[in-house]
């Protein structure tokens, strides 16, 4: 299901760890497309509350657990300063679709980085 939020489509995702060389850009291309994958996922099931949202988020947080095993084998990790970008789009993302009110610490919390 292609993307239709406005929002969304005019937002580049991770822009500060594609322009930060520690970060590669194929492991950061893969975060992308999980960030992606959630909002295709949001328009799809259209979560009615704040709890469906965070069944969302959760799977995607789960595939960023999976991608920190690749930034280290890249030599790279979700340290400090990538965290709280990341952090910052599952936030972006929540407002985007509504849910401005979501718990920042809930869109992450299965975060294993």
């Amino acid at each position: 299901m292609p993307i239709t939020n406005q929002q969304v489509l005019g937002h580049a995702f991770l822009q500060e760890m594609f322009d930060d060389s520690f970060f590669p850009d194929r492991v950061v291309g893969r975060g992308r497309a999980v960030l992606l994958q959630l909002c295709e996922r949001i328009e799809a099931e259209r979560p009615s509350d704040l709890e469906a949202l965070y069944a969302l988020t959760e799977a995607a947080t789960e595939e960023f657990n999976l991608l920190e095993r690749e930034f280290v084998a890249a030599g790279s990790e979700i340290e400090t300063v990538a965290r709280e970008w990341i952090c910052d789009e599952f936030r972006f993302v929540a407002s985007a679709y509504g849910f401005a009110d979501a718990d920042a610490e809930k869109l992450t919390a299965s975060r294993d980085w």
